[in-house]
């Protein structure tokens, strides 16, 4: 059940300041140090608009997930899929789906209004998307990739195209025969010491960036 209330509560005993929802197990006592708490404000929490649901807007862009092994990082991308109004996701391989319970944990509800399928073999599902006049965008670090969003190789789409962005394994990334189907490739540079973002945020800024350029349909 979702919550319609939340309260605000302190600790007397450490000083935790805290939200807590409306049927939450963690009760009146502080969860840090089980101290007892009170009351600093109450608020009514309101449901969103859901207008871009209710008109069926979904974008002709879905997304290929290529082994992710994270059920987290899938129920985060399915919460991402929905806000952006993307169209479908395509678990393939190892990716958990939203029977896994992490994944509806995560997705908080979003797995309910976003497409899906799974198959065992992305690079099988690949080949029967471009057959089908998809466009394939892999995300990875490659000799071959442009930088997401620089002006001077910036991807331009027009409003007929069947967008399909490509993320990989946390670890191994893009499998190398998926790549070599791939009509574009993509990296978002990095400027500190790790070479990589946590797939999920790697997504939802590369699907974000790609949507900005593809001609909403």
């Amino acid at each position: 059940m979702t919550a319609t209330s939340y309260e605000i509560r302190l600790c007397q005993n450490c000083g935790l300041r805290y939200p807590l929802t409306e049927g939450h197990p963690f009760g009146e006592r502080c969860p840090s140090c089980l101290g007892e708490t009170q009351i600093t404000l109450k608020r009514t929490i309101l449901p969103l608009p859901q207008v871009e649901e209710e008109l069926g807007v979904r974008k002709k862009f879905s997304v290929l997930l290529d082994n992710i092994r994270s059920a987290w990082n899938v129920g985060s991308m399915f919460r991402t899929a929905d806000g952006l109004g993307i169209e479908k996701l395509y678990l393939c391989g190892i990716t958990p789906t939203p029977e896994n319970e992490s994944v509806a944990k995560t997705a908080l509800g979003a797995e309910n209004a976003v497409t899906w399928e799974h198959s065992n073999n992305a690079l099988e599902t690949a080949n029967q998307l471009k057959a089908d006049g998809h466009t394939l965008i892999a995300l990875e670090q490659d000799e071959r990739a442009t930088v997401l969003g620089d002006p001077s190789t910036s991807l331009r789409f027009a409003q007929g195209d069947k967008l399909i962005l490509i993320i990989g394994n946390e670890v191994t990334g893009v499998d190398p025969a998926l790549l070599g189907l791939c009509d574009h490739i993509i990296h978002i540079p990095m400027r500190g010491r790790k070479h990589s973002l946590n797939v999920e945020v790697a997504f939802a800024i590369a699907a974000y960036t790609l949507l900005s350029e593809h001609v909403a349909g």
